[in-house]
């Protein structure tokens, strides 16, 4: 279990060889939480979460067929609506961010498996997964647990053969990211040199969702990134900057991938959001 004199958050980015495959490490510790339920907001990574105290109670994943279930450390797939997630007053673990074009090489399984599920770690086919909880539970600080997990997903990408999708589906995942997810659809098929229904078989085949869901996905997650440090120009300056057609277009938005509006979000996670915000630019 953390320490009490160890700081609520950090945040480490994984060792250079897993950088294409991992975006960073966040620990977190919160005591005297009052929000009963967490929404997981859709976004561009798969998600893993590993406790370090109670396991983690997912209340349901609306639009899935999953049903409740508790686990010490899972790995949540992409999907386009709020992962419920039942919060004890007292929680603390570490929660990892993905590539799903990386999943493959990491866990065995491929987005598309993962995909609108929560997984727990011990039915994956990674041995070095398997004991990720009680290893990271008995190391004495976050870097100790950071140098864990390198060294575990180190082990999980060396014993494995590489999955290397094609050239063209990595191409047009990059760009639909670093664009917030405003690429039409027939525009990535034409510049990869695919017609637009193979395009979109392929790249569903490797990511999980269809390029129209990874895109809304990505802008989704893009402007809930920029609700975290709301702009002087309010939700108004959020969609602008996201692509959506207004506020009343990202509040449906939100409504729809959330299940509530963006002020309500706002208010319930609030705290949370304000620690973690610290977090950006960190090393």
């Amino acid at each position: 279990m953390t320490g009490a004199d160890e700081p609520d958050w950090a945040v480490c980015l994984p060792h250079p060889a897993l950088r294409a495959l991992v975006g960073r490490y966040i620990g977190y510790r919160q005591q005297g939480v009052t929000l009963g339920v967490h929404r997981g907001l859709p976004g561009q990574h798969i998600t893993v979460i590993i406790s370090l105290a109670a396991p983690v109670r997912l209340v349901g994943m609306p639009g899935s067929l999953q049903g409740p279930g508790r686990w010490q450390g899972l790995v949540g797939g992409l999907h386009a609506g709020p992962a419920l997630i039942g919060q004890d007053r007292e929680q603390a673990g570490l929660h990892l961010e993905l590539d799903p074009l990386g999943v493959r090489t990491l866990l065995g399984v491929s987005a598309p498996e993962l995909a609108g599920r929560v997984v727990d770690l011990t039915e994956l086919p990674r041995a070095a997964l398997a004991d990720l909880p009680d290893r990271l539970r008995e190391a004495p600080d976050w870097p100790t647990r950071f140098a864990t997990l390198d060294r575990a997903l180190l082990d999980c990408a060396t014993r494995a053969a590489p999955h290397r999708p094609p050239g063209e589906i990595s191409w047009a995942w990059q760009r639909l990211v670093r664009a917030g997810g405003r690429v039409p659809v027939g525009a990535l098929a034409t510049d990869v040199g695919w017609s637009r229904r193979h395009f979109s078989e392929r790249f569903s085949r490797e990511v999980g969702l269809t390029p129209k869901q990874a895109g809304r996905v990505v802008r989704f997650g893009r402007a809930a990134e920029m609700l975290r440090r709301l702009p002087k120009g309010g939700l108004a300056e959020v969609a602008l900057s996201c692509g959506y057609f207004d506020q009343a277009h990202l509040s449906n938005e939100f409504r729809s991938m959330a299940g509530c509006s963006p002020r309500t979000w706002i208010a319930e996670e609030l705290p949370f959001l304000q620690d973690a915000g610290k977090l950006d630019g960190a090393p």
